[in-house]
């Protein structure tokens, strides 16, 4: 079997494996017997998922992260783990690029990241709790990218993914009867104020910025009942770290206008927060030329502005000498990542792995 057909192999075994966030417990296992099938050095970790391994020899060390988790969504009218964000494909490149440098005569250590919980926006910190990072001088990271940033054969050598963050919050009002609206507080209205006002921020259009409700909670089977108390979560994104700090800022002074205006209790806590790309320039160089070496000019595209949020950029948040890249596979990927039904074109699998390990080779 050839490097390709191994890669599609591991991809077909992830895809059909998916575990969510923290409970990579078959995924890990699964690595960690390739790599004893393979004789590459590893480790696990007693309390949490995921696996870091390491190859070659010498001082200096460049290292390579894949993150290994499933999203819990509905799929055909089941809900099921599913790997809709192509994380099993990030995983498969990753191999494919120790298989294609595991033979090689190498003069630095290479270390491969294999980090669960990125869905949730804290499995790099696990990982860098746990030494992922200590003495390491370039990361990289990979990850197929939608159709609409870039189609297949194309790749890019960084992605400037925006900030995420998700906002859980309660309303605390009184229930009433439904014929009797003016003894109650209704949290629906306090809902429908909430939602009104999210869209009525703005702050400069030059950079993208969004906040929205993606979920509301409330009432019960007594449809003559109004509501007096509803949880509530937002999605908000802005596509750099200041402009995150203000749009939260807006959002609890608002939150506490309305509850004031309604007079109910509106409680909240900002969770699950991801950082903007701190893309080094070095890294990003060197995975451009990378790119031009493997693929030719033609299908090197330009770094890509992308509002999705990727915890990858903890690394850099975390240990800012770090030199760091995310490397963006073009596949043709549709309708879109987080999509239950989406898919690729899987050529792209050993696309992303040469790359990644000339990329290493050459930093």
């Amino acid at each position: 079997m050839n490097i390709e057909q191994q890669i599609l192999e591991y991809f077909n075994h992830f895809h059909t494996h998916p575990e969510v966030s923290w409970k990579e417990v078959g995924t890990t296992k699964k690595l960690a017997a390739i790599m004893t099938e393979l004789g590459v050095k590893h480790h696990t970790f007693p309390d949490v998922t995921g696996l870091i391994a390491e190859i070659g020899e010498g001082t200096e060390v460049v290292a390579v992260r894949a993150d290994i988790d499933a999203l819990w969504q509905e799929v055909d009218g089941k809900l099921q783990a599913n790997h809709s964000c192509g994380h099993d494909a990030n995983m498969s490149m990753v191999l494919g690029a120790l298989l294609y440098l595991k033979n090689e005569t190498l003069t630095k250590r290479v270390r491969f990241i294999f980090q669960p919980a990125e869905e949730l926006g804290n499995g790099s910190l696990s990982m860098i709790e746990r030494g992922a990072i200590d003495e390491v001088s370039h990361l990289y990271g990979v990850h197929l990218r939608p159709i609409e940033e870039l189609p297949f054969g194309q790749v890019t050598p960084a992605l400037h993914h925006g900030s995420g963050i998700f906002l859980r919050g309660k309303i605390t009002g009184v229930d009433a009867h439904g014929a009797r609206p003016h003894q109650g507080k209704n949290a629906i209205d306090v809902i429908a104020a909430i939602h009104q006002f999210i869209k009525s921020i703005y702050f400069s259009p030059f950079e993208s910025y969004s906040a929205k409700l993606t979920h509301i909670q409330t009432g019960g089977d007594s449809l003559n009942i109004i509501p007096g108390s509803a949880n509530f979560a937002m999605d908000v994104r802005s596509q750099s770290n200041d402009l995150m700090i203000e749009l939260q800022q807006k959002i609890g002074e608002g939150l506490a206008i309305i509850a004031k205006l309604h007079d109910v209790e509106i409680t909240f806590e900002w969770t699950d927060y991801t950082p903007a790309a701190e893309v080094s320039e070095t890294a990003m160089q060197i995975a451009d030329a990378a790119i031009r070496d493997t693929l030719g000019d033609a299908a090197t595209a330009p770094p890509v502005h992308t509002t999705g949020a990727d915890d990858f950029h903890f690394y850099t948040i975390k240990k800012p000498q770090l030199h760091a890249a995310m490397i963006g596979i073009g596949a043709d990927l549709t309708p879109g990542l987080h999509h239950p039904n989406m898919s690729f074109n899987h050529k792209a699998l050993d696309i992303g792995a040469r790359v990644l390990a000339n990329t290493i080779k050459s930093t």
